[in-house]
């Protein structure tokens, strides 16, 4: 069995989550998680004219920390990620490849001047992490409203998709 490696980077005051997101993580990749500090230095990343960090920078240096045995590699960060062409995006991940990274930043309530909402925050998290690491497996996005692999260009659109996989992505995540 393969292992999923989780990299917290930078997650400040949302590190108590990594525990209860790498359980998830565990049952819903039926795999073994494994938490590891970054081997490189995260500022690498960090654009100051943007004042946000550039995930493709962040994703190439995961891929590098991959494990050779087919495992994979998911970066957790509270940092504000961008792609050159996105103002913001929540995560992003190698298309059937080991490294993806998501980020709570954008995912916390207090981001759009709202009171905290610890339970969202998580939940949001869950499906950004699943849905990245869904990429790895080479899905695509899913037209499936429900769907984990659905696209969310926007927070309310995390909101409003559960958690796992439809039926037609389940089947390429686990054949058989």
């Amino acid at each position: 069995m393969s292992v999923l490696h989780l990299v917290p980077i930078y997650c400040g005051t949302y590190a108590e989550v990594i525990p209860r997101l790498a359980r998830v993580l565990e049952q819903t990749f039926h795999t073994t998680v494994e938490r590891h500090p970054p081997g490189f230095d995260p500022e690498i990343a960090f654009d100051a004219s943007r004042g946000q960090y550039n995930s493709r920078v962040l994703l190439a240096e995961l891929r590098r920390q991959a494990p050779a045995d087919g495992g994979r590699i998911l970066g957790v960060t509270n940092v504000d990620l961008f792609i050159p062409v996105l103002t913001f995006v929540f995560g992003e991940a190698q298309l059937n490849g080991p490294a993806a990274v998501v980020s709570t930043h954008r995912l916390a309530a207090e981001v759009y001047g709202l009171a905290a909402q610890p339970e969202l925050l998580f939940d949001r998290l869950c499906k950004e992490a699943v849905h990245e690491l869904g990429h790895t497996y080479q899905l695509v996005h899913c037209p499936d409203d429900e769907c984990v692999m659905r696209s969310s260009q926007y927070v309310e659109n995390i909101d409003l998709k559960s958690a796992g996989f439809c039926n037609e992505c389940r089947t390429s995540v686990y054949p058989g």
